[in-house]
């Protein structure tokens, strides 16, 4: 019997890996999980009970997350994005999370985008995507993201802002001792600077396909 189907998708902030984990979830009926939304979500909970993610244990605002913090809406500011980045990089927070992110996709497979699924979560996971794109294409996603006025006469300094933002997170994010942000050995990695969310999805399906199609999982 072949195991049930884990697609890990990888990448910096903004690349669009959650934007295609979604929709391959949807197009190949598997369950989803944003494991970026468990790490905002520690990070929220810190900022609200007045702790410094720099300086305190996060374990146990870890330890109390529960499926409706993940439904907040102010989970994508940028303290959160740095809280995130901040309370990610703590042992203690990982190990408990770790144990939440496998189990949600052990029995029925799934898709799962993060900074460590092909690397630390899932390391056999059938298929493994590194999605990324360059930090100006990214911050012009993120600014748009946040719902911006586009007419804004300083756009041009929110996205530059922004991207300085971005860039710090990748340099925490990846230089970090604790799971590194870094694409798996045996990940396809994907430049999204000059594709469509069309085109990225159609290419992540063709590797799945190949991929999954020769281990007998779909």
């Amino acid at each position: 019997m072949s195991r049930a189907l884990v697609i890990a998708v990888d990448g910096p902030a903004a690349a669009g890996k959650g934007t295609l984990a979604r929709r391959l979830a949807d197009a190949l009926g598997l369950p989803y999980l944003d494991t970026g939304l468990l790490y905002r979500a520690v990070g929220r909970r810190m900022l609200d009970a007045g702790l410094d993610p720099a300086a305190q244990p996060a374990d146990e605002q870890a330890r109390r997350v529960t499926p409706e913090d993940l439904k907040r809406g102010d989970l994508r500011v940028p303290e959160v994005d740095r809280a995130a980045s901040l309370v990610a990089a703590q042992q203690a927070v990982r190990a408990i999370l770790v144990d939440v992110q496998r189990d949600f996709a052990r029995a029925a497979g799934g898709v799962l985008d993060g900074r460590d699924i092909g690397t630390v979560i899932f390391p056999d996971a059938q298929v493994k995507l590194f999605i990324t794109a360059s930090p100006a294409a990214r911050a012009r996603r993120r600014w748009e993201q946040l719902a911006r006025d586009p007419d804004a006469p300083d756009r041009e300094a929110q996205i530059a802002r922004v991207e300085a933002e971005l860039v710090a997170r990748d340099a925490a994010d990846a230089g970090r001792a604790v799971a590194p942000l870094k694409a798996a050995a045996d990940a396809v990695v994907i430049d999204t600077d000059q594709m469509t969310a069309e085109q990225v999805l159609a290419e992540a399906l063709r590797l799945v396909r190949v991929r999954a199609g020769a281990l007998g999982t779909v």
